[in-house]
């Protein structure tokens, strides 16, 4: 443990006192201290941001306690999480989980939430995107609620399109591999144009795209089928665009925020990320091409026709977990069930959230501020997620990362590579 995590903890027990504030619903006892919450910076930035106002102030002032918001990215998150609500005890409130890390050792860490559902329910629970509750159960118990989900898009810059004769987007993924190809070039200004970004070739990305044939890594009932056709379909369509250079020769390099520039500085023509995306990619102060960015959900197939009106591309989301070894577990829940109400789905929503309740979409205030709302809801109507939570999960991605690189780099042809993953992740699942 870090001599600051030692320090925070001294003085978080300097000053346990009783001090008696009015729950949601209920009266309980809070210990003087910061109300301490562990998460991504992301949550931070939808719960307190200016449009939609700080959804935790109004909860803090009421219960007589501070936020205190500790942020990491996704993995160092886990590890930190996870080994805080491994000891004995612990001053973390509150923290927050992605849907693959709800797996059987999650159940031994955090509290299950059913107890607190039945005697003190969230606001309108089947309000809440059932896939995205049903995604943080382990063994039948809800250990978490969700708060944020990520949705995939297309994203498209018309104006770089329109230079090539394009005066829509893509109606199918055959037709966006068409765009992708004609949008490499170099402009007027001389910016080198690729025709599609994304940020390197790892699973969840490269399941956006395996998911306009309706294809998987890992199926539902833990079986690896990335040799099948539409796997295969999405390997090698990244290898030939990387071989016409209509994908970034530094794919294997490239973070999200480096693709935020690349859209941003007219790099590349489309994008596949989550659709929350949008707002970064036209921000006022860094776009060359604010309002020129636009996002659908990611077009399926011609062969799928009838079938779906989108391909189901992938949602991740973000859920809210109490310790087991919390201190002040009902203060937890009644945070939880503040973060969770509709008036802070919204807010947060306004914030850039991307909401986890079927009534945000249908606020006008919501939709006149978010251009891709509409497609949003189509997607979420049969997205799915990249791939079932289990122990090895993050060693499955990373050997997925491994071939598809050799795939898409010429090292291996895209059947060779997609084979090798099977037989090396196959007996990493659970029986």
């Amino acid at each position: 443990m870090s001599q600051g995590a030692t320090l925070d903890r001294r003085q978080f027990g300097a000053g346990i006192l009783g001090l008696s504030f009015a729950g949601l619903g209920h009266a309980a006892q809070a210990q003087n201290g910061p109300f301490n919450v562990f998460t991504h910076r992301v949550m931070q930035t939808v719960a307190t941001g200016a449009q939609g106002g700080d959804i935790t102030r109004d909860w803090a002032q009421k219960n007589g306690v501070t936020v205190q918001w500790t942020t990491f990215d996704t993995g160092p998150l886990q590890e930190r999480l996870f080994r805080e609500a491994s000891l004995g005890e612990t001053s973390v409130d509150v923290g927050f989980v992605v849907n693959t890390q709800v797996v059987p050792r999650a159940a031994s860490l955090f509290e299950p939430l059913d107890d607190y559902l039945r005697k003190d329910p969230v606001e309108d629970v089947p309000d809440i995107f059932p896939g995205l509750m049903e995604g943080m159960k382990v063994g039948g118990k809800q250990l978490a609620i969700p708060f944020r989900h990520a949705s995939s898009g297309l994203h498209y810059n018309e104006e770089i399109l329109a230079e090539k004769g394009f005066s829509k987007p893509p109606a199918t993924i055959e037709e966006m591999i068409e765009i992708a190809r004609a949008c490499s070039y170099r402009r007027a200004d001389g910016t080198q144009v690729v025709g599609l970004c994304t940020p390197g070739v790892t699973y969840p990305n490269v399941i956006d795209l395996a998911r306009a044939w309706d294809g998987e890594f890992i199926t539902p009932d833990f079986k690896c089928v990335a040799d099948q056709p539409p796997m295969l379909n999405a390997i090698k369509t990244l290898r030939e665009l990387f071989q016409a250079n209509a994908f970034p020769r530094n794919f294997a390099t490239l973070s999200p925020e480096d693709v935020n520039v690349w859209m941003q500085q007219g790099r590349a023509a489309m994008s596949l990320q989550s659709m929350g995306r949008n707002r970064i990619y036209n921000d006022l102060q860094k776009s060359k091409f604010p309002g020129k960015i636009k996002t659908i959900a990611v077009p399926a197939s011609k062969t799928l026709a009838g079938k779906y009106d989108a391909a189901p591309a992938k949602v991740e989301f973000w859920g809210m977990v109490i310790p087991k070894n919390a201190r002040r577990k009902d203060l937890a829940w009644s945070f939880i069930k503040a973060m969770a109400s509709k008036e802070a789905t919204l807010k947060a929503a306004l914030n850039g959230n991307g909401p986890v309740r079927a009534s945000t979409y249908a606020d006008q205030g919501f939709a006149g501020t978010v251009p891709y709302a509409a497609e949003e809801l189509k997607v979420l109507k049969v997205a799915r997620v990249p791939m079932p939570a289990f122990d090895e999960a993050a060693r499955a991605g990373d050997l997925f990362k491994e071939e598809a690189e050799a795939a898409v780099l010429g090292m291996k042809t895209p059947e060779e590579a997609m084979a090798s993953l099977v037989k090396r992740v196959q007996p990493l699942l659970p029986a």
